[in-house]
């Protein structure tokens, strides 16, 4: 078990999982890696309407492969226990990336633009459930 540094110094044990918890997360982890994994194949074999977008956004289509290729790796470090942290700081900056793609575009705010904010949240909140670790460095109340 990980352990957390307290206030005064003293190594602490981290919060154990709950498997409801750990259930939970793999869910959201299961449903985030399926829609991301379906955007990177759309990146590898562009159809027409995604295509199209790049064309709208002004990114070149050769562009599509290499961003298919960051989201991946991202992905993948993501899904890894011991690299899930790092995996989800790229997967943030990939994803503000597509927040500012789209209000450069002027998409409407509240879906389009800001889907990938929600996405960015999932993703912490999955990790945060599974990670003890990153529980006891960001508790959700704090002990009295």
């Amino acid at each position: 078990m990980a352990s957390a540094v307290t206030t005064n110094g003293v190594a602490a044990p981290a919060p154990r999982l709950s498997r409801g918890a750990l259930v939970t997360s793999w869910i959201i982890t299961g449903l985030i890696a399926a829609f991301l994994l379906l955007d990177v194949a759309m990146k590898f074999a562009p159809p027409k309407s995604v295509a199209a977008q790049f064309v709208r956004a002004g990114w070149p289509i050769g562009l599509s492969s290499t961003l298919g290729v960051l989201l991946l790796v991202s992905l993948i470090l993501w899904l890894i226990p011991r690299t899930a942290p790092l995996g989800a700081i790229l997967l943030t900056g990939y994803l503000g990336g597509a927040v500012a793609s789209s209000l450069r575009l002027q998409m409407p705010l509240f879906t389009t633009t800001l889907s990938p904010v929600y996405f960015g949240v999932l993703v912490w909140f999955a990790l945060w459930l599974r990670d003890p670790r990153l529980r006891a460095l960001l508790p959700l109340r704090a002990k009295l």
